[in-house]
């Protein structure tokens, strides 16, 4: 035989065989699910074909509730819902409406606080207004959304959470067109 042969024969071998691991590989994916079904194990928590957030706690139930408050700001502030009911665990969007109610642009910063106090470290917000300044322009009207997740790790005993924002105008960001009592004397 010559060489050039001997090549081409290879050349086949090689191919057949990265044909037949391929179809190997390619069969051992449903031969693996189904042993993984029988044993319960890896179901990456899919309940009849739907996918299932495990970290969710659907045996407790937990109050959220809201209040708002506003200090030395010419605002309407309040929560579109003055409470929700969620398991721990739970991925929970509500929305803030506020309204300037004045004739020119103010700017306000939201500090919010939590009771009981312990639930501050339970409450990961994903999206909140008051992770930065809010400028409103006069009588504008925005709603405004918090998106949140109540840990799985909330002592047992809290069953109810008190997420409370207090805005405070942010100084020096409104322009009222007249003198704000500084100057030389």
């Amino acid at each position: 035989m010559s060489q050039a042969s001997d090549n081409r024969a290879m050349l086949v071998r090689l191919v057949v065989g990265a044909i037949a691991m391929f179809g190997f590989g390619f069969a051992l994916v449903p031969f693996y699910e189904k042993i993984c079904e029988v044993a319960g194990i890896n179901d990456l928590g899919r309940r009849d074909g739907e996918v299932v957030n495990t970290q969710v706690d659907p045996s407790r139930t937990v109050t959220i509730e809201f209040d708002t408050n506003l200090h030395d700001l010419a605002w309407q502030f309040r929560p579109l819902e003055r409470s929700v009911r969620v398991h721990p665990g739970e991925l929970v969007q509500v929305a803030f409406e506020v309204i300037n109610t004045r004739d020119y642009a103010v700017a306000g910063q939201a500090i919010p606080s939590y009771g009981p106090r312990i639930a501050g470290a339970h409450v990961q917000k994903l999206d909140c207004f008051c992770f930065s300044r809010q400028t409103l322009e006069a009588n504008e009207r925005r709603v405004m959304p918090v998106v949140f997740v109540l840990d799985a790790d909330l002592p047992a005993d809290v069953g109810t959470v008190t997420l409370s924002y207090t805005f405070f105008e942010v100084a020096g960001t409104h322009a009222t067109g007249g003198n704000d009592g500084g100057g030389a004397g």
